[in-house]
This record gives structure tokens, C-alpha cells and sequence, in this order.
């Protein structure tokens, strides 16, 4: 497939190639009403032909801007890919931007035409239209609730696609026109822009060409040896990279099949449906499942508890080398065979991953205890590395040389190298074109050589050559100590813990390490519900002293493992407390791809951050939200502090 893929520089053009390649075979699947629904590469080029047809004659033309803003749905695939038939370019949106961030992106982007998924996306852009004054039409897939609207700039797309296919069947000539257009577009051209998540800041449009993608997803897909054979589940945002370089890109060029699932809360059902091939999830979502995992087994009967962590605890002291190749003893290869038998595989499946060959996790540093446990139960789950700015991959692990602290060698053809301040700079076949209106920017992170900055600090392990990431470079401290100070890492220990589902900590240029977390509402919750707690609210359950001392212990854990870390001994925690409320992406505390903005919750909890250095056992705070339908409220709470025991160092008392 990789040398079929090299003959095409634009994904309209691999489209026909694939519709000619693997005519009849499946190129997308869609669960709608509990049926599952699939589309032929042969018919999916049909249906996206007749779709450009019909933009072109509502005035899609060459350069302009498309929003796609909806789930993972065909008909938000297909606008992508009828846009760049004609030369426009397809702008992503997140779903669950709220109108605000929604017109700041359409307003940047120059947008002109918008295909979005349902009425609540509608909503959201006639809220802001006077913001908008370039937009024309809207297209929508969902039409319920919409009946009633104003049609005269909104249309449905399935009219747009039959007014297509009409005109198509009508006149000879306007398929050869579209044929041409698709032709005329170059590799070079502007294929997708791709706004980054603004963890730092307002958000950049990241502008990718087709012929690099292309390039970049061929060389992943020879590395995992993917083909038309595999499937993927798409329920990753469509706005963010990982989408459209795993689902989308990998999947035009290898021709596998695309599953969407019915929607974001049946999509771990559906996942079991499908059995994909080929699995992304970020570590957020693994957190999520070994949680359910692990509520479930609360619940299970004496005799199935002791069964599961027994053979947990012989997956944990095997899997890992099976998994690798590595030896293992005889005795060893005898009790995972059984585990697998009665526990691994029965979780596996249980999980979706019966199937799975390849499995990846990204977008943050996963907690080496969460990856060790997926890899242990026979999940081949690897780490890479990669930016929006590099269409994704800069690293990814090789099957036989996984390791949890790394995120792998420099992928196919993507040259790394480290800055004098250690700062991790790339170059890769994907390489973004630019950032959209914004040349200043772009020169900020490119080096005189061609080398982009990724703002993040790392360095290779003597010991593997892998690339190991540290922080975000400008995250990266110390204590006034002097000790080392790598919020991230202390992060992703906590989050291990499954009734831990965020946590934020401070430290740098402090005398001791701080942190301020938020509870895992479906784990306590379970927990209170067992052990006949009773709680009327988020805030109310993540104050009660009994929830304080769970936690207690999962940071005490944390410190011990800590404590045996020479380099990061000395930034045991010493106080924590438990936020009144969840961060939040719509209350600007987390990016839509669920990331901590460092800086802006250090600020909006200044007076908890100064009550965890100035001895306080308590803080009063009060907090803005904003609730679904975008009103605004204030949460006002009295937030407990707890100190915390520091670990004796295991390396200091091996030197004593």
C-alpha cells in the first residue's frame, strides 16, 4: 500500500486510488440507532464526489475555509475530505468548544462555510454570528430539532449530497470539471488546518499540507505493518491530530476501516463490538477503564477478588517479558497461561482489546504503573511522542523494545536532536507548513537549521537511546534546595491511583512540594456508596474526612516510590488538598484535549496555593463556573489541608 500511497500527494487523489485498490471492501462503519452501517471505498468515493459537486454549487470554491464541528460521524469525514476535492480547506473544531472559543477559531480561520453535526453545534454558531460576518452556509448531518429553523444559509447534508449527484448525472461536464479541480490541487497546497489546544495560550492554527501527511502516515503504517485488513474505532475529537493522523490519514493510506461509534458514551461498548486492529487511547482514557476495572472487582465476591490481584500480581512479575520475547521460566509461562485463561483474556475482552495488535497512548506522559499494567495482561501498548506541528509522530516504540519511563527512538525519517538547554527539537516528514496568519510565531519555534522547538525538556537514556521526556520545558524547576523538580512526573504517580482522576503540583522555587487534586467522581462515588457514605454533591463527597484519609494514603504511596528515586527524593509531597470542584475545559482550566493550563489554575487558586505554604490548615475559596447550557455561577467551598509524612530517602541511607 505505501508504494500506492507515494503515487498520490493529496488525500482526494489516494481516495480514488483506494476506491480502484479495495473497491468492495469496508472503508468506514457508523453505529446509528444500535445498527451498524458501512460504506465501500468504492462508495465512499461516490458519496464524497457527489457532496463536493453539490458544495461547489453552493460556492465552495478553491482556499476557502470549511469548520467541521461535530463527533466522529462519516459525514464529518466526508466534508473533509469534499473540501479538499475542491481545493478548500477543512477547519476542525472540538465538539464541545463552547461559542466563545468556537467563533475566536471560525473568525481566525476566515470561515465561509460551516458542516456541523446536529442543532446544539447550529446553536452555538448563530449565537455568535454577529461575530462572523464571512459565514454563508451551514451544513448539518443531524437534522432533529431543526426543522423549524431558518433555512435560507442552513441545509442538511444528505440534500447537499443528492443535489451533487444529480447535477452529476445530469452533466457529464461537471464531473470532469471536479476531476480537474482535484487534479489542480498540489501536495504543497494547504491540506487541513489544525488548531493546537492552547495549553500555554490562545490557540495557533496549525497548517498541513497533503503530500507530508501522506509522507508521514506511510512511514507509520509500513512501521506497525498496517494494512486493509486492520480496523481502528474513531472516538478520539476530530479537531485534535491524533484523529486525523491515526483514524484518517493511517487509514487512507493502509485502506483499513474506520469505525465510528454511536456516540461518545456508548463508545467503549461499541469498542467491543468492532474489535479494532489498531487502538489509540490517551492516558486519561486508560485511567478511565482500569478504574472501571477496578470498581467492578470492589464489587466482585470474596474468592473473584483474590483470583484477580493473585494473578495481576503473576501478570505484573511475567507479562511484561512474555509480552517482549524475553525468557521466563517454565513455572512462570505455566501460571500466565492460566491467568490469561481465567483473568487476562476474560478482561481483554471485557475491555475491547481481544483483537488489538497495536495499541498506542499520547497526548501526555502516561504513569509508568498504568502502562506496566495494560502491557502486563498481554495489551501491546506503546508511547509516542508527537505535536501537532510534526502531524503527530516524532517518536514511537518498536515492538521488543518498550519501555515505561521512554516514549522510543526518532520515528521513520524524523531526525531529534537536543538544545543546550535541553529542550527537545524535531524535524519529521510531516512537518507543519506554518502557523495561519501568523508568520512571527512560526519563525519563534523553528531553529536557523529547520529544526522545530517542541517546548519540552528531555534527554536520550544511555542505557536504551530512547527519548525520555521530562516536562514541559518551562515546567521543569527545582526546590530551593536544589532538588529537581518535574511536576508531570509526580502528576501521572497520582493519577495512577484510581480515585484520583486530576492533580496539579507546584513546587519550583518553593521550599517543598505541594498538591492540589481532584477526586475520580464514578470511583469515590462507588467507594461512599459501599461504605454507606452518603453525599448530596461533588464538593460535599471531595470534602469529607473520609475521602481525605483515602487519598492520604494514595499520596503516601507516592512518596515512598519517591523516596527511592535519587534524583527525585527530595520532591516528596508534603502537603495536598482536594479542589471543590472538577477542572474544567469550559471553565478554561483544561485544554479540550484535557490538559492542566499550569498557569491560568495557579492563578485562578492563588489563595490555596498560598494556604498550602503558609501552614494553613484550611482556605476559603470562591470559584467561577459555567454550567451547560452557559450560564455562569460561583462555587464558594472551605477547602481542608493535610501534611504530609516525608519518606526517608532509600538512596541517602545506602550512602550513610
Amino acid at each position: 500500500m505505501a508504494n500506492t500511497a507515494a503515487r498520490a500527494d493529496t488525500f482526494p487523489k489516494l481516495l480514488a486510488l483506494n476506491a480502484r485498490e479495495f473497491a468492495a471492501r469496508p472503508a468506514m462503519r457508523h453505529k446509528d440507532l444500535g445498527i451498524w452501517q458501512s460504506w465501500t471505498w468504492s462508495e465512499t468515493l461516490d458519496l464524497v464526489r457527489a457532496y463536493a459537486a453539490g458544495l461547489s454549487r453552493l460556492g465552495v470554491k478553491r482556499g476557502d475555509a470549511v469548520a467541521i464541528i461535530g463527533s466522529n460521524r462519516p459525514k464529518l469525514y466526508w466534508s473533509i475530505l469534499a473540501a479538499q476535492a475542491l481545493g478548500a480547506i477543512p477547519v476542525p473544531v472540538y465538539a464541545d468548544a463552547v461559542a466563545d472559543e468556537l467563533a475566536f477559531v471560525l473568525k481566525h480561520a476566515d470561515v465561509r462555510f460551516a458542516a456541523v453535526e446536529d442543532q446544539e453545534q447550529v446553536d452555538k454558531i448563530q449565537s455568535v454570528m454577529d461575530r462572523l460576518p464571512n459565514l454563508e452556509w451551514m451544513f448539518y448531518d443531524e437534522a432533529r430539532g431543526l426543522r423549524d429553523y431558518d433555512h435560507s444559509r442552513l441545509r442538511s447534508m444528505e440534500d447537499v449530497i443528492a443535489d451533487g449527484r444529480t447535477a452529476l448525472a445530469a452533466d457529464a461536464a461537471l464531473g470532469e470539471w471536479l476531476d480537474n479541480e482535484i487534479a489542480a490541487t498540489k501536495g504543497s497546497d494547504p491540506s487541513i488546518i489544525l488548531y493546537t489546544s492552547g495549553t500555554t495560550g490562545t490557540s495557533k492554527g496549525v497548517v498541513l499540507s497533503g503530500e507530508r501527511s501522506i509522507a508521514a502516515a506511510t512511514d507509520t503504517v509500513n512501521f506497525d505493518h498496517l494494512d486493509e485488513n486492520d480496523v481502528a474505532l474513531a472516538y478520539l475529537p476530530l479537531a485534535w491530530v491524533g484523529d486525523h493522523y491515526l483514524n484518517f490519514a493511517q487509514g487512507m493510506v493502509a485502506g483499513f476501516c474506520t469505525a465510528c461509534p454511536e456516540n461518545a458514551d456508548t463508545a467503549m461498548a461499541d469498542l467491543r463490538e468492532i474489535g479494532p486492529t489498531f487502538y489509540f487511547a490517551p492516558p486519561r482514557t486508560l485511567e478511565a477503564l482500569l478504574t472501571r476495572v477496578m470498581i467492578r472487582m470492589e464489587d466482585a465476591s470474596p474468592f473473584k477478588r483474590k483470583l484477580f490481584h493473585y494473578f495481576i500480581g503473576i501478570a505484573r512479575q511475567y507479562g511484561e517479558r512474555i509480552l517482549n520475547g524475553q525468557k521466563v521460566p517454565l513455572l512462570g509461562r505455566v501460571l500466565y497461561g492460566i491467568g490469561n485463561l481465567l483473568v487476562y483474556g476474560p478482561l481483554k475482552n471485557v475491555l475491547g482489546f481481544t483483537y488489538v495488535r497495536t495499541a498506542y497512548t499520547a497526548g501526555e506522559a502516561i504513569g509508568p504503573d498504568l502502562f506496566a499494567f495494560y502491557r502486563s495482561i498481554g495489551l501491546n501498548l506503546k508511547q509516542l511522542y508527537g505535536q501537532t506541528e510534526a502531524f503527530l509522530y516524532v517518536t514511537c516504540q518498536p515492538d521488543g523494545a518498550i519501555y515505561s519511563d521512554t516514549v522510543g527512538p526518532a520515528a521513520p525519517h524524523v531526525d531529534i536532536k537536543i538544545a543546550d538547554n535541553g529542550e527537545v527539537l524535531f524535524r519529521s516528514p510531516g512537518m507543519f507548513t506554518g502557523y495561519f496568519k501568523d508568520a512571527t510565531k512560526t519563525a519563534e519555534v523553528m531553529t536557523p537549521d529547520g529544526y522545530v522547538k517542541t517546548g519540552d525538556a528531555g534527554f536520550f537514556d544511555d542505557k536504551t537511546g530512547q527519548l525520555k521526556i521530562i516536562d514541559r520545558a518551562k515546567d521543569v524547576g527545582r526546590l530551593v534546595d536544589g532538588t529537581l523538580f518535574a511536576p508531570k512526573y509526580i502528576e501521572n504517580k497520582l493519577k495512577f491511583f484510581p480515585n484520583i482522576r486530576e492533580a496539579v503540583a507546584y513546587g519550583d522555587s518553593r521550599d517543598f512540594v505541594t498538591v492540589m487534586l481532584n477526586i475520580d467522581l464514578t470511583a469515590v462515588g462507588s467507594w461512599a456508596e459501599r461504605n454507606n457514605v452518603s453525599y448530596a454533591s461533588y464538593q460535599e463527597l471531595a470534602g469529607h474526612p473520609l475521602v481525605y484519609d483515602m487519598l492520604e494514603k494514595n499520596v503516601a504511596e507516592v512518596n515512598r516510590s519517591l523516596a527511592a528515586d535519587k534524583v527525585m527524593a527530595g520532591a516528596q509531597v508534603r502537603r495536598f488538598l482536594i479542589l471543590h470542584k472538577e477542572l474544567d475545559a469550559d471553565d478554561g482550566e483544561l485544554t479540550r484535549t484535557q490538559k492542566v493550563r499550569r498557569g491560568f489554575v495557579a492563578e485562578r487558586y492563588a489563595p490555596l496555593i498560598n494556604a498550602l505554604y503558609d501552614g494553613s490548615s484550611e482556605a476559603d475559596i470562591s470559584t467561577e463556573v459555567t454550567f451547560e447550557d452557559g450560564r455562569k455561577g460561583i462555587i464558594s467551598a472551605r477547602v481542608k489541608i493535610r501534611d504530609m509524612k516525608v519518606e526517608p530517602s532509600a538512596a541517602l541511607e545506602k550512602a550513610a
